[in-house]
């Protein structure tokens, strides 16, 4: 790739993550390499069961850690949540600049963020210093404006109704 982008999806809507997927997913068919480092997900999720099957060009790394989410979470749980996504964004940097990939995905940095578990500032710095060649993508609600306006491309996910709102927990294969 000679020039890679800067992608956000962002908002409170559904989709997100399979957005950055369906990508990473397009890009594979093309030959490329992607990489997706999930912060703050621990849980099982069908995507991941979907990339073991198609592996090789598309890698997903997980750092270990609590499956319950940032606010369910005590204060010595925050804080081994903080040491799991710090260690997440120094390997994202890593991997960024090793040239073993084109493609990498930081899903649900936008909440690690949010939760304080990493700067809005250091990201934007990783950004502002990524190799010429490697599209990043970025996902999660909460988008600050100092990562809009440091992206190339910008997609809401915009929440008009959600069957939660129904009493319907969320279903295995179509939410997780």
């Amino acid at each position: 790739m000679k020039k890679g982008l800067i992608q956000v999806y962002t908002g409170d809507g559904k989709g997100k993550t399979t957005a950055a997927i369906g990508l990473g997913v397009r890009a594979v068919g093309r030959g490329y390499k992607v990489a997706m480092i999930q912060f703050l997900k621990a849980m099982e999720t069908g995507e991941l069961k979907s990339l073991e099957r198609i592996s090789g060009n598309f890698k997903v790394y997980r750092f270990e850690g609590t499956t319950k989410f940032f606010w369910e979470a005590n204060d010595e749980e925050k804080e081994m949540m903080r040491k799991c996504e710090r260690k997440a964004f120094e390997f994202a940097k890593e991997l960024c600049n090793s040239g073993n990939i084109d493609i990498l995905i930081l899903d649900e940095i936008m909440l690690a963020m949010y939760n304080k578990l990493l700067t809005v500032d250091e990201v934007c710095e990783f950004l502002k210093n990524k190799p010429e060649n490697i599209e990043i993508i970025l996902t999660g609600r909460y988008a600050p404006q100092e990562i809009l306006d440091a992206a190339d491309l910008v997609t809401e996910m915009r929440l008009i109704k959600h069957p939660f709102e129904k009493g319907i927990p969320a279903r295995e294969g179509i939410e997780f």
